[in-house]
Parts: structure tokens; C-alpha cells; sequence
């Protein structure tokens, strides 16, 4: 009788795909929870006239109802279409999602001037959400960069995609006048204090195509000189100037302190520009199968305008404790600690907090108690260069030392600075401080305030303590010199020198053999690569072939001149083997040669009858260099 087959459903399975379920559930599920957000793409510039698009993006695509507000100076042309987009993904075992719905409009312009975008409104789980609503600048049409591309109102214009798309592409051979390509300065400040900051600007302003801009700022005489660092690419922007629209960038920005007094000069600085051109002459075919180029590379010198600066000296009487800060700043104090044994240190931290040039400023005096040690301060930059100059904070830690114990105040520190806006000194200082010594391990027990000033710092600068204890004395036995063991380590010195000196000829006369021996060996090593190189062509191997035939006659002449891999060119062989006073035209036999093996690599034709005339050649020049090389 057949056993009944009995079927047992594992709970661990069950469990798991009901787990599986519900996670794809709450993934379903994920984008609903998230926060809706309704973001805006569109162009900060466009011309007048032109069509470009706005988006209204929504991080889900749980919509039930779409708004937009009023087009105010802005014309809706088409819209709005829709996109949707959802993504999946899962790193190190997490996973994340990403649902978005896109309403596009098409719009154009009516006339120039600075709009707003409308906001959207949307529903999305019965709730309202809405857009921000930011501005475009709407330039004047006119010739430039972007003449020709307000063509929207006549049909089948352009639609706006970035501004470098506007830069107007020349043809070969036009002239790149100054009007089409140049750079303006500009300066925060045309007069100024002393040591006061001043933001020079470089601003490039293009209706050509250019692929590169380099140029520097020279070293400057009586200028502190900082750049900005730019961190990002710089964002090419429309800008409307003498009745034409450009592409604009701020190309570089410097905060310069002068140093001197009078009328100051920054000198124009030189840019090398690469300007793109189009041959519109050449056939597209022809250009495809490497008859030229369409695009073509021209260079152009642009230079940015010197500058004038007049600089004022500071008011004087200047004050005793004046730091040297031009700017406006403020200063914050700690001490660590304030209560502490005699003998032990003591931290005061100064923090200078402001706008200046704060790299040039000297350190705060602080004024200890006499009876306290003091040290140089460990300084801290936490500034950044700014359109303002330095900005951020100094922090100056003073280590003091009390060598006694009491009590002591020490005053408010005071930090004077000179306020350009003011045209003022100004001095801010700290707090003051009650500082609490006790009797230390090694100190005295006396109170300071038991010492008179003249004792205090005699015992700062004059005598130390006097070693106590047993004292140790030397015997005349005792002393190296002249004894047996001076004379032992003199001698043993003397052979080693000795030693060393042998090994270092015999090494230099191996080198010297291993050079000859390189060189008398290089026609058999050539050889056999060149039979290597036959056994190749036999094969119709011709990669390897040419890898090998080169191999020959680099390695030949390498070794023959006792040329390192690192410096074999050609240039340098024919000068080697033009002072060994080889004819020129074997020379340029050789070289031909290396030539011919190089392009015959990935030449057409026939591969048997090439490989054929390259060995041939090949083992000729080698053998006549071998003959040459062994007269002289």
C-alpha cells in the first residue's frame, strides 16, 4: 500500500515572504510619505523675444489638482506637458526611491525688464504645497551674442538652453576686434586708507566662443596681494552693455592692502584667450575622413586695464598700543585655569574676531604680573579672504608661568585698531582676571605680595637654583682623549675609511666594465631580437613583429651609447651618434627606419610584403652602425 506523501510548509519561508511584501509595500509607499516639494527650473537671463522653458518639478506623482499664477510680462506659448520619472536603487543594503512628475511650459517675452516666475500651487494628498517664485532678467534684443536668436516670434525660433549656446561662433579668419572680447576692472574703493582692503574685480565680457582664459596677477610693489579662491566653475551670465548683449563671467577677483602711501598703480595684466572659430569652407565629408577640422583654434591677447589707487596715511598721533589692524574687529578672553599652583601654567586665550587684514596685524600685549613667566604666543588662523578682506578669527593662547604663590589681577587686554569707515582709532579690550596661586610642590611658602618689585624680577632674570647633592668628579684616567681607547676608535676609524674607499673603486671599475660589456654585447642582443622578429613575420604576426623590430633598433643604439630607457629619443641619438662623428646619412637611415616601423604598424597595404622591407632594412642599418661604431 503507498505511503501517503505528507507535505510540511516551512513557517521560516512563510515569514519571509510575507516580509518580502510588505517591503515592497512601504517602498510603494515611500514617496508618499516624504515631503512634497514643488522646485522651479528656468533661466536667470534670456533676450527679448526669445522661447525658453520653465518647469514646475514635483518630488511625486500623488498630484490631484495643478495651478499656476498669472504670467505677468511673460507670454505662455505651449503647456504644460508632462513627464514622470521613477528610480530604484539600492548601496550597501539601502535602498531609496525617488518619484517625479515635470509640468513644462514653453514661454517667451514681450519686452525687457526683470519678472517673475509664477508660483505653482499643487494638491497632493489633501494638501496644498506651492513653488517659489524667482526672477529673470529679460535683456534688451539688439547685435551681440545674442543677435539672431530672438527669432521666436517669427516661428521655429530657438528655444533657451544655456548661455553659453549665445556665444556667437566666427568664421575662419574673422578679426576678433576688442569690442568683441575684453575685460573690465573694477575697484571697491578708488581712495583708501593704509592697509585698508580693496577688492579689484576682472570681469570678461564675450560675443565669441572661447575654450580658454590664463593670465596672472604680476607681483605688485607696495601691495599686500590675496586672491579669491573661486571653487566653482565659473557660470557664464547675460549681461546688456553698450547696446549689445554679452556673455559675462567674473573671471578673477583680488583683495589687495597697500603698503605705501601716495598714488598707487596696479599695472594691466595679460590674458591669452583661445578663441573658437568655424571653417564653414571645409565639406563636412572631408572633414569626417580626416581632411581637416570644422572648429579651429585661434589665439587672442586680451589686457585687463591698469588701476589708480590714491592711498591716505593713517591720522597721526598713531596710539602706543595701535596693533597695525585696519578694519573693524572685536576680541573675546579665557583663562585656563584661574585657580592653580605656583610653578604651574596658566592659559590665556585672546580670540580677535573682524573684517581687515587680519594677516598683517601683530598680537595683542597682555600684562602679566610680575612675578609670572611669560611666553611667546601659539597663534591660530581661522580667517578666510573675502570682497571685505580677511574675515574671521585669529586665536592667540599666552602661557604664563607664577613662580609664587598669592594673589594677582591681571589687567583687561587691550587690542587698537583703526576703523576706515570711521576714520577713527578704536580700542576694545577684555575682561580682567583675579588669578589665585597656591604654594606649589617646589615653590615657596611666602606670599609674593611679601616681595618687593626689584626682587620679583631679580628672581626672573638673575640666578637659578644651585644644584644640591653629592658631586662628581673625573679622574685623569677617566678622560678619552689620549688614552687607549682614543687611540683604538682612531685606528679602527682609519681602516674603515680604508675599506670603504676600496669597495667604492671597485664599484666604479664594474660600472665602467658594465658599460663596455653593454656596449660590445649590442649587436648580439639586436641580432637576436631580429630573429625573433623573422620568426614573427613568418607567423604574419605583424603587432608583434613591429613591437619587436623596434625593440631591436631602440635597444641597439641604447646600448651602444650607453643611452638610459628614460632618455631615447630621437633628438638625443642623433646627437650622440653625430659626436661620435657618424655620417648624417646613415643617421638618417636609421632614424628613417624607427619612422618607417612606426607607421607601417597601422598603414594598409600589404602586411607581408611591409614586414618584408622593414626587416631587410632594419638589419642593414644595424650592421652598417655596427661597422662604423667599431672605428671610432
Amino acid at each position: 500500500m503507498a505511503q501517503p506523501k505528507l507535505t510540511i510548509r516551512s513557517n521560516k519561508h512563510i515569514s519571509m515572504k510575507r516580509l518580502s511584501v510588505l517591503f515592497s509595500f512601504l517602498l510603494f509607499l515611500l514617496p508618499a510619505w516624504a515631503q512634497v516639494r514643488v522646485t522651479v527650473q528656468a533661466p536667470s537671463d534670456v533676450v527679448e523675444g526669445d522661447r525658453f522653458r520653465v518647469s514646475y518639478v514635483v518630488n511625486t506623482q500623488d498630484v490631484d489638482n495643478f495651478n499656476v499664477d498669472k504670467w505677468e510680462g511673460l507670454v505662455e506659448l505651449f503647456g504644460p506637458s508632462q513627464s514622470r520619472s521613477s528610480s530604484f536603487s539600492m548601496v550597501n543594503g539601502k535602498t531609496t526611491s525617488s518619484s517625479t512628475i515635470t509640468f513644462t511650459y514653453t514661454v517667451t517675452t514681450e519686452k525687457a525688464g526683470t519678472f517673475h516666475i509664477p508660483a505653482a500651487t499643487v494638491v497632493s494628498g489633501g494638501k496644498t504645497y506651492k513653488s517659489n517664485s524667482p526672477t529673470i532678467n529679460v535683456l534688451p534684443g539688439g547685435s551681440g551674442a545674442s543677435a539672431g536668436s530672438g527669432q521666436g516670434q517669427q516661428g521655429g525660433g530657438q528655444t533657451h538652453q544655456n548661455q553659453a549656446d549665445r556665444m556667437h561662433t566666427q568664421n575662419v579668419g574673422d578679426r576678433i576686434t576688442n569690442k568683441d572680447l575684453f575685460i573690465a576692472v573694477t575697484a571697491s574703493k578708488k581712495r583708501v586708507f593704509e592697509q585698508e582692503a580693496v577688492l579689484l574685480t576682472y570681469k570678461l565680457y564675450t560675443l565669441v566662443n572661447i575654450s580658454t582664459l590664463e593670465g596672472k596677477m604680476p607681483e605688485l610693489d607696495g601691495f599686500h596681494v590675496q586672491e579669491i579662491n573661486r571653487q566653482r566653475q565659473p557660470e557664464l551670465k547675460m549681461e546688456h552693455y553698450n547696446g549689445r548683449n554679452y556673455g559675462t563671467v567674473v573671471w578673477s577677483q583680488y583683495v589687495v592692502f597697500p603698503q605705501q602711501t601716495g598714488t598707487l598703480k596696479i599695472p594691466e595684466i595679460k590674458y591669452e584667450a583661445t578663441v573658437v572659430q568655424q571653417n564653414r569652407s571645409l565639406d563636412p565629408f572631408d572633414a569626417f575622413f580626416g581632411g581637416g577640422s570644422m572648429m579651429q583654434e585661434v589665439r587672442k591677447t586680451v589686457m585687463a586695464p591698469a588701476v589708480t589707487l590714491q592711498v591716505d596715511a593713517l591720522p597721526t598721533p598713531k596710539p602706543a598700543n595701535f596693533s597695525g589692524a585696519v578694519g573693524k574687529f572685536s576680541i573675546a578672553s579665557s583663562l585656563t585655569p584661574q585657580q592653580l599652583k605656583a610653578n604651574d601654567a596658566t592659559t590665556l586665550r585672546l580670540t580677535v574676531t573682524g573684517t581687515g587684514n587680519m594677516k598683517l596685524m601683530k598680537a595683542p600685549t597682555v600684562p602679566w604680573p610680575k612675578d609670572f613667566e611669560s611666553y611667546d604666543p601659539k597663534t591660530e588662523d581661522k580667517t578666510a579672504i573675502g570682497a571685505s578682506g580677511s574675515s574671521g578669527s585669529v586665536l592667540y593662547d599666552f602661557i604664563a608661568v607664577p613662580r609664587h604663590q598669592g594673589k594677582f589681577e591681571l589687567p583687561p587686554v587691550e587690542f587698537c585698531y583703526f576703523d576706515p569707515d570711521a576714520r577713527e582709532y578704536k580700542t576694545v579690550s577684555t575682561a580682567a582676571y583675579t588669578i589665585d596661586v597656591a604654594k606649589g610642590k617646589g615653590g615657596s611658602s611666602s606670599s609674593s605680595s611679601l616681595m618687593s618689585k626689584e626682587e620679583i624680577e631679580l628672581l626672573n632674570s638673575d640666578i637659578h637654583y644651585i644644584k644640591t647633592g653629592e658631586p662628581t668628579y673625573l679622574t685623569a684616567d677617566s678622560a678619552l682623549f689620549g688614552s687607549n681607547r682614543y687611540w683604538l676608535t682612531y685606528g679602527v676609524a682609519i681602516v674603515l675609511f680604508g675599506i670603504l674607499m676600496y669597495a667604492f673603486r671597485r664599484r666604479a671599475v664594474a660600472n665602467a666594465d658594465l658599460v663596455r660589456r653593454r656596449g660590445r654585447g649590442a649587436s648580439k642582443v639586436a641580432t637576436k631580437r631580429l630573429k625573433t622578429a623573422r620568426k614573427l613575420m613568418n607567423d604574419n604576426n605583424a603587432t608583434a613583429f613591429y613591437e619587436e623590430t623596434m625593440k631591436a633598433l631602440w635597444g641597439y643604439v641604447g646600448d651602444k651609447l650607453n643611452i638610459p630607457v628614460s632618455e631615447l629619443s630621437k633628438e638625443n641619438v642623433r646627437e650622440k651618434l653625430t659626436a661620435r662623428q657618424i655620417p648624417d646619412t646613415l643617421i638618417d637611415q636609421f632614424l628613417h627606419t624607427l619612422d618607417d616601423c612606426e607607421f607601417a604598424r597601422f598603414a594598409p597595404g600589404d602586411p607581408a610584403d611591409t614586414m618584408d622591407k622593414i626587416y631587410s632594412s632594419a638589419e642593414e642599418v644595424i650592421n652598417k652602425m655596427e661597422s662604423e661604431l667599431k672605428h671610432k
